[in-house]
């Protein structure tokens, strides 16, 4: 494969400003005109497209934006070979060179071995990395060694509007004839060592309001008379976890999946530099010591945030204001088995039993927001041992096996939809910053990351004989 070329096609498709989270007309032309040229190069390797019309998207504010295009597109179908389907996204967060950029967000600049630019690694670069390994074969008049679908979407970012309604609609059509399904949408945990994502957590966000009235309240006049919102707020939200990180929530833990030798193994060994990390994260101490510890409370138990504080004052200067409503913000991040319907009785059941102790005479509400479930794989599946198998070939090591803190919805939409083995395989080094000022892709791995695309059909179609 001629680097170059791979690499020009991706200064081209960063080119294009198809941000997802600002909603307006000239965003939305740019998405439209993203999965039009996606489309086409599809087209060219030889695949029948399908651009799925999804409608338009109502805003709050009364105007009404086209959703982009779903992309469903099918190369090859050998009876005999197994049918891979590739889920990627080719809409980008907001970027402007104003916000911090080194460089132009939306030009795809070269320094040192690593091409920055918005959707370099998030998540344009391991799209076009797939496509590369598929042209590949085509270049060496070589039969692909597994019949190829695509799935690509145009509003993940803004969370993937219309495609859960499509997977489930394309349940019987489309997505009849898959056995495997990857996605490459995250990161590695370290620079140089490959790894294989088999799990991630879900979210539960909870708001919690306090009110004694609509209007503030001057601090001299009312200061010492009645219970502040604000001063119940803070004691609610002190309730939920302690110093140490961990959760106050009775019975939050019952149904976490207890810890196997095998697990623990896992953790052993992951290629993390502890010190490392905790530099490059700029904090001073981290809650836990060991590398085993930290990896397994981003990941396999579950954590509360607080987020923030609605209806606060903020702003710079000393207004002596009582806010008169105030709504506190939080999530909890799940991991199996837990369950968002349990974990929202457990939180209202807490929060309820800490106000009435107050016998504050103010009215609260809590509410859960979002309920997102964990995702976890079987990491003995077929496409995860061809995975291990191509990373040894390419990268002459064994990955590390890893999980993700944050939360995936479409790993679990495909696995609970579909019902075939879903695995996330990252192609970014960990210093990739995803979503952040100067995102990039090395070189190197976007080049050994369309050979390990190319290693993993010749595995996975091996094993499947």
């Amino acid at each position: 494969m001629d680097p170059k070329l791979g690499r020009m096609t991706l200064k081209d498709w960063v080119a294009i400003e198809s941000d997802s989270v600002q909603p307006t007309p000239r965003f939305r032309r740019e998405l439209c005109r993203m999965m039009a040229v996606a489309a086409d190069k599809l087209r060219r390797l030889g695949a029948s497209v399908d651009s799925v019309d999804t409608g338009s998207q109502q805003l709050p504010d009364g105007q009404s934006l086209p959703i982009p295009p779903i992309i469903l597109a099918e190369l090859g179908n050998g009876p005999k070979k197994p049918t891979v389907c590739f889920y990627g996204h080719l809409d980008v967060q907001p970027a402007a060179r104003g916000d911090g950029w080194l460089t132009e967000p939306y030009v795809l600049t070269e320094v040192d071995g690593k091409l920055y630019g918005r959707g370099a690694t998030d998540n344009k670069g391991p799209v076009l990395a797939w496509i590369n390994a598929v042209s590949t074969f085509q270049a060496l008049e070589q039969d692909l060694p597994v019949n190829i679908k695509f799935i690509l979407e145009g509003m993940e970012e803004a969370g993937s509007v219309a495609l859960e309604e499509l997977v489930q609609k394309e349940k019987d059509r489309f997505f009849s004839g898959v056995d495997y399904i990857v996605i490459s949408d995250n990161l590695w945990v370290s620079r140089r060592k490959p790894a294989v994502t088999y799990g991630t957590r879900g979210n539960s966000y909870f708001t919690v309001e306090v009110k004694c009235r609509d209007q503030d309240f001057h601090s001299g006049t009312f200061g010492g008379i009645l219970n502040e919102p604000m001063a119940d707020l803070v004691a609610l939200l002190g309730s939920l976890v302690d110093s140490s990180g961990h959760i106050l929530i009775p019975g939050i833990y019952d149904h976490v999946a207890s810890l196997t030798e095998e697990e623990k193994n896992i953790y052993k060994s992951i290629d993390l530099d502890l010190e490392e990390y905790r530099n490059s994260s700029q904090v001073k101490k981290f809650l836990f010591d060991t590398k085993e510890e930290v990896l397994m409370h981003l990941w396999r138990y579950p954590s509360l945030s607080i987020h923030g504080i609605e209806g606060a004052f903020d702003e710079p200067g000393a207004k002596t204001v009582i806010p008169g409503r105030v709504v506190g913000k939080f999530s909890i991040r799940l991991v199996p088995h837990m369950n968002a319907s349990v974990v929202e009785k457990q939180v209202k059941h807490h929060l309820e039993d800490v106000f009435s102790k107050r016998n504050s005479s103010n009215q609260m509400a809590v509410s859960m927001v979002l309920g997102l479930p964990p995702w976890i794989a079987n990491i003995n599946d077929s496409q995860y041992l061809a995975a291990k198998r191509a990373i040894r070939t390419v990268f002459g090591t064994d990955p590390d096996m890893i999980r993700d803190g944050s939360t995936i919805p479409i790993a679990r939409i495909f696995q609970e939809i579909i019902g075939k083995s879903v695995m996330m395989l990252p192609l970014g080094a960990v210093d990739d910053g995803e979503h952040s000022q100067n995102e990039k892709i090395n070189r190197w791995n976007y080049i050994e990351g369309s050979k390990l695309f190319a290693a993993f059909f010749l595995e996975l179609a091996k094993l499947h004989e």
